[in-house]
């Protein structure tokens, strides 16, 4: 039986880390080989702190923001990450960077996804993001793309909480436990230095859905401890033979 895996299609350097830190360290743990695509290092547009630093060049941002997102993909265990270094605000990808995904798809042939919100108007990169995952999704679906290529079957695409729920129209159906790997993701968070402001905001969202967690899993009364999860919303459904 051939080893499962998970794709992360990450806007920019560090989105994997705040948003699904959990859900990779938790997958590798289980066997899984998770790969992480970071489109961008978000060099223009996340990484203020940086260029507050005098002499600071577009050059040395990106060296910086690879360094901390290998840092943390380290932290998780992440199997493979991949720098597809396209720029960001905006971010943009033609047919030919398209293509270099899906292949990637196919190659891995990813048990699952996940990438952004579908809406969000703060950050125009993020939902761009998750339409081109869905994009390359179905194009590695398709027959007729490189015939004789095995074809993408039908992964779940996981869409990562953003940073103003209210503002997106993200509402997660999955809640996952990720207590036992929280001190991984929490080192992971603290390898990205350059957004500091963050490590303690997103400490408070695994904290919250660890909360939604036990009540949507009857934890409150059995007693099933759980002190961190990560929440997500499914784009296609899910499919079972028993309820």
């Amino acid at each position: 039986m051939s080893k499962k895996t998970a794709l992360i299609i990450s806007a920019h350097s560090a989105d994997f880390v705040w948003r699904c830190g959990g859900a990779i360290a938790l997958h590798e743990e289980k066997g899984y080989d998770v790969t992480v695509v970071c489109l961008s290092y978000g060099e223009r547009g996340e990484s203020a702190k940086l260029w507050k630093k005098e002499g600071m060049t577009l050059d040395r941002v990106k060296t910086e923001r690879r360094k901390e997102a290998e840092n943390a993909a380290k932290a998780l265990d992440v199997h493979d990450i991949q720098f597809f270094d396209l720029g960001d605000y905006p971010l943009e990808l033609d047919k030919e960077a398209k293509f270099r995904l899906v292949d990637l798809i196919r190659k891995i042939q990813p048990s699952f996804m996940m990438s952004h919100s579908q809406f969000d108007p703060y950050n125009t990169d993020h939902m761009y993001t998750t339409s081109i995952a869905m994009e390359v999704r179905m194009i590695a679906q398709a027959w007729g793309h490189n015939p004789g290529e095995k074809v993408l079957g039908s992964p779940q695409l996981y869409l990562f909480e953003p940073h103003q729920t209210e503002r997106m129209e993200w509402k997660p159906d999955v809640f996952l436990d990720i207590s036992p790997v929280w001190e991984k993701k929490r080192a992971a968070i603290e390898c990205m230095q350059g957004q500091e402001h963050l490590w303690d905001y997103y400490t408070n969202v695994a904290e919250n859905r660890g909360n939604h967690f036990r009540r949507n899993s009857g934890g409150m009364a059995t007693g099933h401890s759980v002190t961190h999860a990560e929440g997500f919303q499914s784009v296609y459904p899910r499919t079972t033979l028993e309820l």
